[in-house]
């Protein structure tokens, strides 16, 4: 009889368990390696997985723009693979992107299978700049030797405004990250009067 699972949010106790399990599929490049630092800094986008006391799985939800969210960092320990648990962690990103109000969730992975289970359609890298920009360019197979593909899920079938529409067609079409304006001339604000008791 197979041992039960059960998922969560991850705790900060779990950051350095995470950390080994993606490195350990990072050394095998299925996943991009990522530092310490960074799993503590992206900690609340973590779901973990738990048989018994021992950390089996793991899986991220990554917001990254107006309606847009990433799958990233689904792993789970080869010893428990094939028993439903990266099925669990993926559902569970899914539903905690419905409740976010995520219209289109992406990934880029080299296993494909698992995601299309789950309506996941192959997409064009283009179509998601600012992903590629944020993370890729930090990745040590960018640009010439990258296996992964990307695959994108629609979540919501509204309607969104005309404005919403063009808008979003302007920024996922650009092949450079939206960058914040400088401010046209310096504000200098008074320091406020001082405190009187």
């Amino acid at each position: 009889m197979r041992q039960k699972y059960f998922i969560r949010k991850a705790h900060m106790r779990d950051v350095r368990e995470i950390y080994s399990l993606l490195n350990f599929f990072a050394d095998r490049r299925e996943l991009l390696p990522r530092a310490l630092s960074e799993v503590y800094e992206n900690l609340q986008q973590f779901f973990v997985a738990f048989k018994g006391n021992h950390m089996v799985g793991c899986c991220a939800l990554y917001v990254t723009w107006a309606g847009l969210a990433e799958v990233k960092a689904l792993a789970v320990k080869p010893a428990h693979q094939g028993q439903g648990i990266g099925k669990a962690l993926l559902k569970i990103v899914i539903q905690e992107a419905k409740r976010l109000g995520v219209d289109t969730l992406f990934t880029l992975t080299i296993r494909e299978a698992l995601f299309k289970k789950f309506g996941f359609r192959r997409a064009k890298k283009s179509a998601l700049p600012h992903k590629v920009w944020t993370e890729c360019v930090r990745c040590p197979y960018f640009p010439d030797s990258c296996i992964e593909t990307s695959l994108t899920l629609v979540l919501s079938k509204k309607k969104k405004g005309a404005n919403h529409a063009a808008f979003t067609r302007e920024f996922m079409g650009k092949s450079e990250p939206m960058v914040p304006s400088e401010p046209k001339k310096v504000v200098v604000v008074p320091p406020p009067p001082p405190y009187r008791t």
